[in-house]
């Protein structure tokens, strides 16, 4: 009886090996793998130099931070999936809320005063595609003509002064003002687009139109716009992070945001696994990506480093991410 269970045994040895090498396999074939690893390991280095990096009250700022950081990097992952870029969203990160805060104090309702301000940011959107998809401007050059346009009018609206963020109530809480509201728009915010691009024929054609524009027109994938609507939408997370932002800190600064939270967004998009050359992006990649700037930021603050070592560090942290995907990704070929 006992050296038939001995054989049972040694029968199901292999067979356990093969399934944990399956999965592991599995674990590793994916494209966020080589981030998360990242990240795993900076949690770790940081809880080991300083152990309140894990304390509850260290791990709500982080995740403040990447929250905000988040909802950029996902505007940029769907314009970045077309092969585009879009320079203009830090930008409007700034504008939005004051257009809000004009319309309140026209006498408009808060939440009708929100609306206009994301209507703004539509409206910077639906400029930047305009730009590109009907006149034939690159991305790049577009967005940059509106960054510098949004950023003046801006500072000429606000005549350069930051301004008390308007309303009181149960709503502001809801907008932002509650400690963890903006982490549960980042959440909304990645999960609805995640859907709308590994699961939705909208995110399809994104992907379709970034990997082949010309076979996707032939095909009859309406590749104007989809373009167009991919610049819209990622004004409008621009204009929506920079509101709750607002509501967050109960300030509206007319130098928020920026090129500052623009470039984060790009990193974390592009460390997360989002191809800069389109046809491939991951929502999930780029959220994990902003956790791991935020927790780069944060953790440096912690041991008291000197902040301008952070772009220095944040630099390199981007290059070890992005060969890291690289091996994974010819990890996964080499496999597949």
């Amino acid at each position: 009886m006992v050296s038939q269970q001995l054989r049972t045994d040694t029968k199901s040895a292999p067979h356990a090996q093969k399934t944990l090498g399956q999965g592991l396999g599995r674990i590793f074939r994916q494209r966020e793998s080589g981030i998360a690893i990242v990240a795993v390991l900076l949690i770790i280095v940081f809880q080991l130099l300083n152990n309140s990096f894990l304390s509850l009250a260290n791990l709500k700022v982080v995740f403040q931070l990447s929250a905000e950081i988040a909802i950029v990097a996902v505007a940029e992952v769907m314009v970045m999936v077309l092969g585009e870029i879009d320079l203009s969203v830090g930008n409007v990160f700034a504008f939005s809320p004051f257009i809000m805060y004009f319309a309140y104090q026209a006498g408009m309702p808060l939440i009708l005063a929100v609306v206009a301000g994301l209507v703004a940011a539509l409206a910077v959107g639906l400029v930047n595609g305009l730009l590109h998809v009907k006149l034939k401007v690159p991305s790049f050059i577009a967005t940059l003509a509106t960054l510098y346009a949004v950023k003046g009018l801006t500072l000429v609206i606000s005549n350069g002064y930051p301004v008390t963020t308007p309303g009181s109530g149960w709503l502001t809480g809801l907008l932002g003002a509650s400690p963890w509201a903006i982490v549960w728009w980042a959440v909304i915010v990645a999960a609805v687009w995640h859907f709308l691009l590994k699961h939705n024929k909208f995110g399809i054609y994104t992907i379709a139109v970034g990997s082949n524009a010309v076979g996707s027109r032939e095909v009859g994938i309406p590749t104007d716009r989809i373009r167009m609507v991919n610049f819209v939408l990622a004004a409008l997370l621009g204009g929506l992070v920079g509101i709750v932002e607002s509501f967050h800190v109960q300030s509206i600064d007319p130098l928020a945001g920026g090129t500052s939270i623009l470039l984060q967004g790009i990193a974390a998009a592009v460390i997360g696994g989002t191809a800069l050359t389109g046809g491939s992006g991951t929502i999930v990649g780029a959220v994990i990506g902003s956790i791991v700037i935020a927790s780069l930021n944060d953790g440096m603050n912690l041991l008291g480093v000197n902040a301008y070592l952070f772009d220095v560090v944040l630099g390199i942290a981007i290059g070890i991410a992005m060969i890291l995907n690289i091996r994974m990704m010819g990890v996964r070929g080499g496999r597949q």
